[in-house]
C-alpha cells in the first residue's frame, strides 16, 4: 500500500496484485443490485415464463443477521442460490465482500458457507468423517479439518453421535451437522436457508446460539426462515419479499410499527352508575378517545358484564397509565389495562396476503414455479475450483428428512435428494 499525491492531495493506493477477497474493504458483506431471474415452466421449458426475481435490491452490512421472509414461492431461495453461486441471474449483480459472484464464483466460494433446505451429507460416513471431508475439500489439512470438526460437533451437541454413520441420524441431527459443514471454513458470509426446519424447540435454540456466536466473531448471516419467532430473535434487519420484489424492510420493531398501531384495552369495574351520568359509556368513550389515536369502541354490549373498551394508541405502554389516571379522575374504576402491539405474524400476513391475480401465469405462485432449469445448474454448479459448498437443494422447498429431533433411526435407503446427489 503506498501514498500517491494527486493534485497535491495524498491518496492511499492499494496494489491490485496479490489482493485476496478477504482484503477487499466494504461496509457491506452482501450487495444485490437489480437482480432478475426468469424460469421456463412445463415440458422441455415450453410453458409460460415465471419471474422468480423482479429487480431485487438488497444490502447487508457486515457483522449482522439479515432475514428474508416471504410465502412459499416468493423468490427467497432463488435469491439465496444466486448469492451461493449456484445460479446465474439474468440481470443484476451480486457482490460478496466486494467480490463479484457472477464474474468470479470461485473466489466467492472461498469466503461463504451454505446450509440448504436439505442436509448435504453422506449417509455412509460418520458425522465426524463428513465434517472432516468438507474441511479437506476447502483445502484444510487433515489435522486442521479434524480439529475444526470436533469443535463444531461439540458446539452443536453432537458428541454422542459423532462416530455413528449418518444414516442413523434423525432429521434434526442431520440439519445440525449440515450447519456445521457450512461453518467449517470460518466463512465471512454464512447463508442459511431454512436452517432449523425439522428441529424441536431445544434444537432450534442451540442453532440460534451457534449462529449468534458466528456473528459475534465477525461473520455475517443471510437467513431465510418461515419461523417468524426465529427472525424476531436473530435478525438485525428483516426483508419481506413476495413475487421476487421487496414488500417491506426494517427491524422487527419497525415492521411491527408500520403494520399497525398499538391497541389499548381497558376493563372497567362494573356497569354504569344509575346515579352518575358522567360515569356512563359516553364519558368512557370521550375519555379514552381523548387520550388515544382514534375512536374508542366498546367490546361488549351486556351492561351486566365487566365493560371492556379498546382504542388505538401511539404512546406504547405509557398509554395504559394515562388511561387509568384519566378514567380515575372522572370516577371510573379500571380493573385492568393492557397495550398490545402487532406481532411479526401480523406483519407477515399483512404484507404477503395474496389474492388470485390475472397475471398468475407470469409470476411464481407455488413451489414448482420457482424451480431452476438444468441450464442454471450447469454454468455455476457446485464443486468448481475444488471448493466445497453445501448445495441448496430446492426452491423454497420446505421438506426435509425427518420432522423431529429425537434419536430414532432412519432407513438406510436415501430418502432425499441431497443423499442421492452429494455435492461437496
Amino acid at each position: 500500500m503506498t501514498d500517491t499525491a494527486v493534485n497535491g492531495t495524498a491518496v492511499t493506493e492499494t496494489a491490485v496484485t496479490g489482493t485476496t477477497p478477504s482484503e477487499t474493504t466494504t461496509p457491506y458483506a452482501l450487495e444485490l443490485r437489480g437482480l432478475r431471474k426468469t424460469f421456463r415452466t412445463g415440458l422441455f421449458g415450453r410453458g409460460p415464463r415465471v419471474r422468480a426475481l423482479d429487480g431485487l435490491d438488497l444490502t447487508v452490512p457486515t457483522g449482522t443477521v439479515h432475514a428474508l421472509l416471504g410465502p412459499n414461492g416468493a423468490g427467497k431461495t432463488t435469491a439465496v442460490r444466486a448469492v451461493a453461486t449456484l445460479m446465474t441471474p439474468d440481470e443484476g449483480s451480486v457482490l460478496v465482500d466486494g467480490v463479484d459472484a457472477v464474474a468470479d464464483p470461485g473466489a466467492v466460494r472461498e469466503i461463504i458457507g451454505v446450509s440448504g433446505q436439505y442436509a448435504a451429507v453422506d449417509g455412509n460416513l460418520t458425522g465426524f468423517e463428513n465434517l472432516r471431508m468438507v474441511g479437506q475439500l476447502y483445502g484444510q489439512s487433515r489435522a486442521v479439518a479434524s480439529e475444526r470438526a470436533r469443535e463444531l460437533i461439540a458446539d452443536l451437541n453432537l458428541e454422542d453421535a459423532a462416530d455413528r454413520p449418518m444414516r442413523t441420524y434423525s432429521g434434526g441431527m442431520r440439519r445440525r451437522l449440515d450447519l456445521a459443514g457450512a461453518l467449517i471454513n470460518r466463512p465471512s458470509l454464512v447463508i442459511l436457508d431454512e436452517p432449523t426446519t425439522g428441529l424441536d424447540p431445544r434444537g432450534r435454540r442451540q442453532m440460534w446460539e451457534v449462529i449468534a456466536e458466528q456473528v459475534a466473531s465477525g461473520a455475517t448471516v443471510l437467513l431465510t426462515t418461515q419461523y417468524l419467532e426465529e427472525a424476531d430473535a436473530l435478525a438485525d434487519e428483516i426483508t419481506v419479499i413476495d413475487h421476487g420484489t421487496i414488500r417491506a424492510q426494517g427491524s422487527a420493531a419497525d415492521l411491527k410499527a408500520a403494520t399497525g398501531g398499538s391497541i389499548l384495552t381497558v376493563e372497567l369495574g362494573g356497569p354504569p352508575s344509575a346515579h352518575r351520568e358522567d360515569t356512563g359509556d359516553e364519558q368512557v368513550a370521550a375519555t379514552l378517545t381523548g387520550i388515544g389515536a382514534g375512536r374508542a369502541e366498546r367490546l361488549d354490549a351486556d351492561d351486566s358484564a365487566p365493560r371492556r373498551w379498546s382504542v388505538p394508541v401511539d404512546d406504547g405502554t405509557r398509554s395504559a397509565v394515562t388511561a387509568v389516571r384519566a378514567l380515575a379522575a372522572v370516577g371510573i374504576e379500571v380493573v385492568d389495562a393492557a397495550v398490545s402491539t402487532p406481532t411479526l405474524d401480523d406483519v407477515f400476513l399483512t404484507l404477503t396476503e395474496r389474492a388470485a391475480r390475472p397475471d398468475a401465469d407470469t409470476r411464481g405462485t407455488d413451489e414448482t414455479r420457482d424451480a431452476p432449469t438444468d441450464s442454471d445448474m450447469t454454468d455455476t454448479g457446485p464443486g468448481r475450483n475444488g471448493k466445497a459448498i453445501n448445495a441448496i437443494a430446492g426452491p423454497d422447498d420446505h421438506s426435509v428428512l425427518g420432522t423431529d429431533d429425537n434419536d430414532a433411526d432412519v432407513s438406510d435407503k436415501p430418502t432425499n435428494r441431497s443423499e442421492r446427489e452429494h455435492v461437496h
